[in-house]
């Protein structure tokens, strides 16, 4: 199934739209837009505005499953440095992570599927806003984005580019296990006494107490977490004062937290709370620390059933040596929310909902090759940029078809599967 010129430029003229005027998370109104127009082009019953600058587009096709295909909005703020001939033209904000690629690949998706033949279902087309900030998804489903589209689905899918050769795809090596951890992310503000820096005995020094918990947190994960426990905990922003000759009055620290088991976070969490209050405390702080917790994403962990099929389907379409296992990784999303993971936290009552997720790879073959040859004496091969680098840049021209033949085989591999294993409903292939 390749896909067709009038499908693939469209979806690279919107990708090249995308990259050269990304929008941060909340700001997504220029991109829902674009996102929203092509989809309403293509026949879908269009609603923008959801949870943000979110959007999801309809198109039924007779009484059948109902699967959902996710993509993101928002860029990040980081200045790109990718050397290409088409760059962000937004100072400090750059497509980072592939949600240009991810969005193109999904309006491909969104109109070989309308074009083409398939019965039985309804395919919901939904643009996210703010997944950087791992609020997005809850905002969307908060402002009742399953009731807009008449009830919770029976699947939700969703790709993510990856430091893989573009044209592969990689699904979670354990069908069921994680492909992606859970977070916590914590502000924490520390108070101290504020004054001058040639009279120290007459402050209490924010500074001091921040840094000591800064380096009291690293032995969080190596010593209150079991070694073959797989925990991160990174101290991404210490913010303090202005001037050099001042003790500032109040020190932050941003924290961010990931583990692939609920338990294990909720420990470093509270490990992480008692050891900053505790630092606080020795400096003699008149006041307690506050914290705030900015963000929570759940583990990813796939439906495993849908992932066997998906896997399977990808692997007859572009052969099984494109399509691979995948070990979990300590990135984070916040797609588990449309899933049962949703449903426990009573954003929506979709607890059967099955949710697929794979990799999409993004390194051409010419810069894979030369990080992957052998190095000669003293030399280090050059590094494949990741996601979040200034210098992120997919192969497009490989990447983009792969992930529209990717998402339209998968939604029809979904509709098939939630036949078979949902309500009873006679099986037959779209």
């Amino acid at each position: 199934m390749a896909v067709t010129p009038d499908v693939l430029r469209p979806a690279l003229e919107l990708y090249l739209a995308l990259h050269t005027h990304p929008e941060l998370s909340g700001a997504e109104e220029r991109t829902a837009a674009l996102f929203a127009d092509r989809l309403a082009e293509d026949g879908y019953t269009v609603t923008r505005g959801i949870g943000g600058h979110g959007v999801a587009g309809v198109l039924r096709r007779g009484a059948g499953p109902v699967v959902v295909l996710r993509a993101e909005l928002d860029a990040l703020p980081v200045t790109e440095d990718t050397g290409l001939a088409y760059p962000s033209r937004v100072p400090g904000v750059m497509h980072a992570c592939g949600h240009d690629l991810h969005l193109a690949a999904l309006a491909g998706a969104a109109r070989t599927l309308a074009r083409t033949p398939w019965h039985g279902g309804t395919a919901v087309i939904v643009g996210q806003p703010a997944e950087e900030t791992l609020t997005g998804a809850r905002a969307m489903l908060a402002d009742g984005l399953y009731e807009r589209i008449g009830g919770p689905p029976d699947a939700v899918l969703a790709q993510h580019a990856a430091p893989l050769p573009a044209g592969h795809l990689a699904h979670a090596a354990h069908p069921g296990g994680p492909v992606l951890a859970g977070s916590r992310t914590l502000d924490a503000v520390l108070h101290g006494s504020g004054g001058h820096a040639g009279t120290p005995q007459l402050t209490v020094d924010p500074v001091v107490a921040a840094a000591a918990a800064v380096l009291r947190l690293q032995s969080v994960v190596a010593r209150e977490i079991a070694p073959g426990e797989p925990a991160v905990l990174t101290v991404g922003r210490l913010r303090a004062g202005d001037r050099a000759n001042v003790v500032p009055d109040r020190a932050e620290l941003g924290i961010s937290l990931r583990a692939f088991r609920e338990p294990v976070l909720e420990r470093m969490t509270a490990a992480v709370r008692r050891i900053v209050r505790a630092e606080s405390e020795a400096s003699g702080a008149a006041r307690p620390p506050e914290f705030t917790e900015t963000s929570r994403s759940p583990v990813l962990a796939p439906d495993a059933g849908l992932t066997a099929a998906l896997r399977a389907a990808h692997g007859e379409l572009f052969g099984k040596s494109r399509v691979s296992g995948l070990p979990p990784g300590t990135a984070t999303e916040d797609f588990p929310w449309f899933g049962p993971a949703g449903a426990d936290a009573g954003l929506h009552g979709g607890r059967g909902i099955r949710c697929g997720y794979w990799m999409l790879g993004t390194v051409g073959a010419a810069a894979w090759r030369a990080a992957h040859a052998p190095a000669g004496e003293g030399e280090e091969p050059p590094a494949l940029p990741p996601n979040h680098s200034p210098r992120f840049a997919p192969d497009v021209r490989t990447a983009l078809p792969t992930g529209i033949e990717a998402m339209t085989a998968a939604f029809r591999c979904a509709l098939r599967h939630s036949r078979e294993t949902v309500g009873g409903i006679e099986a037959h292939d779209p």
